[in-house]
């Protein structure tokens, strides 16, 4: 996981990139990326290290994956 995130946040367009246990349930594993753009987040996916990080899955245990993308425009005050 620390070579994924040193990786993906060197690529060009990469915002935010990140892992985080779930404090309610042990071994749920969050991650959140920021892209600039569709374009930036393609390259990342079809990169060499995006496929060895899925071809390691099964020796790590990973499970189901439940990937959702969002658009968003700019952070905003609450």
């Amino acid at each position: 996981m620390k070579r994924m995130v040193d990786v993906s946040r060197s690529e060009m367009g990469c915002i935010e990139y990140g892992y985080a246990e779930d404090v309610c349930e042990p071994g749920l594993i969050h991650v959140k990326e920021m892209w600039t753009d569709q374009d930036a987040l393609d390259r990342q996916f079809s990169s060499a290290h995006i496929g060895e990080w899925r071809a390691a899955w099964p020796n790590l245990g990973n499970g189901d994956r439940g990937l959702r993308v969002y658009d968003a425009t700019a952070p905003r005050k609450t």
